[in-house]
């Protein structure tokens, strides 16, 4: 567009159009954006320009009709959200009414020596009409209104507001854990899910502003007092010395404008302070209060009929108003019997006959949930561990704990899914896998698990325990006492990192039920990555999937870990064309992986430190376990689990891992025995010792003492 060109502006332009003025560019925001900008402006403009009476009239009679409006729009509100810019309305409302004061206050000492007309014609009316024109009842009337809207209404709404705010901002952890539970459930989808969140979210904002909105009614009432005395002083003076008026005449004009101006300002400062009350006190229904109050108010015909024979008792009294008692009494009556009469009737009415299930009722397999592979289950105490806004990094904790469990074990765990669960104590919590519970254990927020390693000089104050990882020796110890336990030489942990590392150690026990079918395909996919022609050679052509995945499984049952699944999958390759048997398709892994195996035992060292079993014995287990069905006599095997659990424990007290030497034909076997005696003792074969190493026997199992 030239910039010499007109410019053409009217009905031609849009809301939210762009517009050329003299080459520039305009953006014209919507008709709606710019209604609460002009609204605030003209309000304050009404505390600087002098307004004529007529244009009071109408200000007044709109701010009352507002204050109506907000009080309907109240009643007939269900949830408090569907009225969530009630806060922002209180705080436009109340300038209003300080403005029209100012606005009024301004006419009234200018203008009302000229009569009671001189601010407008409402509040004229209010001034004569309400209180009759006499001062005294005007004010007893005034003060009065004040005192209910400032010290019932508004105090009472505010202290609600108060309690609802804090009350929705400790819930507001556990409503989200409930939603990412329904979430991972599949009972709701992502939108739904969005959708709660931030009603829960502005559930709590709500309520917190209206706490402080209702300091804005407050201060108003407190206002009226002033803006009542100031005006009635300084009408008294300005029509005493500026027009010589006589005390009678000044107070005839003044003091009756002044206390129909503050009765016009606080009635609709009642009727919006009783609209914050409904907003705040009433509870989360479908019926708005209006259907909420006649269906549990009237729902009971004994109640009412109960009133009406206390009021017509009353009635009868000599004294009392007859006709009034007598009269509401029948009427409450009436409404009591009819009442009655419909619930018989509905009673006795046929129950009609339901309809067949529709499609939408029958049971599907939407309504099968799957069970959770691995959960942790928290009490409502610990929430505030999982909650980032409450400062819980245990979100993190558990996300570190996958990532590490991934690095040393091979492959990525399932995801841990926490809820919250009233079962437990309040600071207890228990880890599940497949819905079994594998681990227990109480934390307690705000303080410290102080780990004896072995080496503390001091007994510390406190709740004694055991590390639930470990069972290592412990104690609860306040946060403060933090820097004293570690000069003992104590190990000192938060309750997070308590409850990320027991989760961790029962993820390394049971990480063999943690490779499901999933998992393994997972492995292989990874595995095609950077080796596609192995992958896609070996599995499924030479090794079914279930005995890939068996494989892995008795090693992980060992803690043998499987990140080397090129030489797992190398060996199967080399194996698997002459048996499909996976127990000895395992042996032949462990044989391929005993470097891997050894160090991560040992460590790297040369020399092993090893049990061994006593040749006598030795013999005697291998022909049991070989020819005789592979079954140990009971003594036999007592004497072995005793003997395996005090070797075992002997050399961890001597610094050296707890390893069994076995002949490889019994290793399997031996095994299983020694699992429950001794956890962490590893039986190794003769074949899986690699020819880089020596051998040095620290303990024999069976040798004559």
């Amino acid at each position: 567009m030239n910039a010499n060109q007109p410019v053409r502006t009217g009905a031609g332009v849009s809301a939210g159009q762009r517009v050329s003025l003299g080459g520039v560019m305009l953006n014209l925001p919507p008709v709606k954006a710019l209604a609460a900008p002009i609204v605030i402006v003209l309000v304050l403009a009404m505390m600087i320009l002098p307004l004529p009476a007529p244009v009071l009239d109408l200000l007044f009679t709109f701010n009352i009709a507002l204050a109506l409006l907000v009080l309907l729009v109240s009643s007939y509100t269900v949830r408090a959200l569907d009225f969530a810019v009630f806060p922002s309305v209180l705080l436009v409302t109340t300038l209003m009414r300080l403005s029209l004061n100012v606005a009024s206050t301004r006419a009234v000492l200018m203008h009302g020596h000229t009569g009671t007309d001189a601010a407008g014609k409402v509040i004229e009316s209010f001034a004569n009409f309400l209180i009759g024109g006499n001062f005294a009842v005007g004010i007893i009337v005034f003060a009065i209104i004040t005192v209910i809207n400032f010290v019932v209404v508004t105090k009472g709404a505010g202290r609600i507001a108060e309690v609802s705010a804090r009350f929705a901002l400790d819930a507001m952890p556990g409503k989200q854990m409930a939603i990412d539970a329904d979430l991972n459930a599949g009972q709701i989808d992502q939108d739904e899910a969005r959708r709660r969140r931030s009603d829960v979210s502005r559930e709590a904002d709500f309520y917190g502003s209206m706490d402080g909105a209702s300091k804005f009614v407050r201060g108003d009432a407190i206002a009226g007092i002033l803006i009542l005395f100031i005006n009635i002083v300084g009408g008294l003076l300005v029509g005493t010395t500026q027009h010589a008026l006589s005390i009678e005449q000044a107070a005839g004009n003044y003091v009756l404008l002044a206390i129909g101006d503050a009765l016009v300002a606080q009635v609709p400062a009642l009727v919006i302070s009783v609209a914050a009350g409904l907003v705040v006190s009433r509870v989360a229904d479908d019926d708005d209060v209006g259907s909420q109050f006649a269906k549990q108010l009237l729902s009971l015909p004994r109640a009412l009929g109960l009133t009406a024979g206390v009021i017509a008792v009353l009635g009868v009294v000599p004294g009392m108003p007859h006709f009034a008692f007598l009269a509401l009494a029948a009427g409450i009556g009436y409404a009591a019997w009819r009442l009655s009469e419909r619930q018989t009737r509905q009673a006795q009415a046929p129950e009609p006959v339901a309809p067949p299930p529709s499609a939408s009722t029958e049971a599907s397999w939407d309504d099968v949930q799957p069970v959770e592979t691995l959960g942790l289950e928290v009490g409502y105490r610990l929430i505030q561990l999982v909650d980032k806004e409450q400062g819980g990094d245990l979100l993190s904790r558990i996300k570190g704990v996958r990532k590490k469990f991934a690095n040393e074990v091979g492959f990525l765990p399932p995801v841990v899914h926490i809820r919250d669960q009233l079962e437990l104590k309040p600071t207890g919590y228990r880890v599940t896998l497949k819905g079994v519970v594998v681990g227990e254990a109480e934390v307690f927020p705000g303080m410290a698990l102080a780990l004896d390693p072995g080496g503390a000089t001091v007994a510390l104050t406190g709740t004694r325990t055991t590390d639930p990882a470990f069972g290592l020796p412990a104690t609860w110890i306040d946060a403060g006492q933090r820097d004293a336990a570690l000069a003992a030489g104590y190990t000192v942990v938060d309750p997070a990192t308590v409850i990320a590392t027991h989760l961790h150690h029962l993820m390394q026990t049971h990480a063999s039920r943690l490779l499901g079918r999933t998992e393994a395909q997972q492995l292989l996919e990874h595995l095609a990555r950077y080796a596609p022609k192995l992958a896609e050679e070996v599995v499924p052509k030479l090794v079914p999937m279930p005995v890939f995945q068996k494989v892995l499984q008795n090693l992980l049952d060992e803690a043998v870990h499987v990140r080397d699944l090129r030489g797992i999958v190398e060996t199967l390759g080399e194996h698997g064309a002459a048996t499909q048997d996976p127990a000895e398709l395992t042996r032949e892994v462990r044989i391929a992986l005993a470097p891997a195996i050894v160090q991560q035992i040992f460590g790297p060292v040369r020399e092993l430190s090893v049990i061994a079993i006593e040749p006598g014995l030795e013999n005697l287990l291998v022909q049991a376990l070989t020819q005789s069905g592979g079954a140990l006599e009971p003594g036999v095997a007592e004497y072995l689990m005793t003997a395996g659990g005090q070797a075992a424990q002997g050399q961890e007290d001597e610094g050296q891992p707890a390893c069994l030497l076995v002949p490889d034909r019994v290793r399997v076997s031996i095994a299983r025995l020694l699992k429950k005696a001794a956890p962490r003792l590893r039986v190794l074969g003769h074949a899986e010792i690699p020819d880089t190493h020596s051998i040095r026997i620290g303990r024999l199992i069976g040798e004559a003492k």
